[in-house]
């Protein structure tokens, strides 16, 4: 995937059509400077948009390959557009991420692009680990990372409560306990 052509031609789009949008994800994972390989973007976008999302990304050549309530996928037939996940939010927590979004620089702030927060990120990724036991270690490779990197500047009551929303409260704990002022 080239993500500067991608992200060029959809950042535009979803800021003209004022699309409420966040990063999420690998790709999301670099935008915070915890840099790992992905092949795809991930967004969480408000339900609500959804609609003149698939307009958008359909007007780019992509076709939806899979959609439920909670998400969708896109693939592009040319190799170099690549595929996009589509996270919905609908529900308290992902709208409150979504609000919560703020803007980064991109490919040496020639663009900029909606992220979610450290502790969101790191909200979906406990989500990930808890509905996919087989991708735990990744999962956890980027939690921590995410941890190590951002120690005191977190936010550990919100990323508790994740951990307590999947039943992973001690794990919270153990990994608050690691992290937060760690040096």
């Amino acid at each position: 995937m080239d993500f500067e052509q991608v992200l060029k031609a959809l950042l535009q789009e979803l800021q003209q059509q004022q699309i409420r949008y966040a990063a999420l994800g690998g790709f999301a994972l670099g935008v915070l400077k915890v840099p790992r390989t992905t092949m795809d973007v991930d967004f969480l976008v408000h339900r609500d948009d959804l609609d003149s999302l698939h307009k958008i990304l359909t007007r780019l050549g992509y076709h939806r390959r899979a959609q439920t309530e909670n998400v969708s996928h896109y693939q592009h037939p040319d190799a170099a557009w690549g595929g996009i996940d589509i996270l919905h939010a609908f529900r308290t927590f992902s709208l409150g991420m979504l609000e919560r979004a703020q803007s980064y620089p991109l490919f040496q702030g020639s663009m900029m692009i909606k992220a979610l927060q450290p502790e969101d990120v790191i909200g979906y990724k406990i989500q990930a680990l808890a509905n996919n036991p087989i991708r735990a270690a990744k999962e956890l490779v980027d939690i921590e990372s995410l941890m190590a990197y951002y120690r005191d500047k977190l936010d550990w009551m919100r990323i508790q409560e994740y951990f307590d929303v999947f039943e992973l409260g001690e794990k919270g704990r153990q990994l608050r306990g690691r992290y937060e002022h760690a040096e």
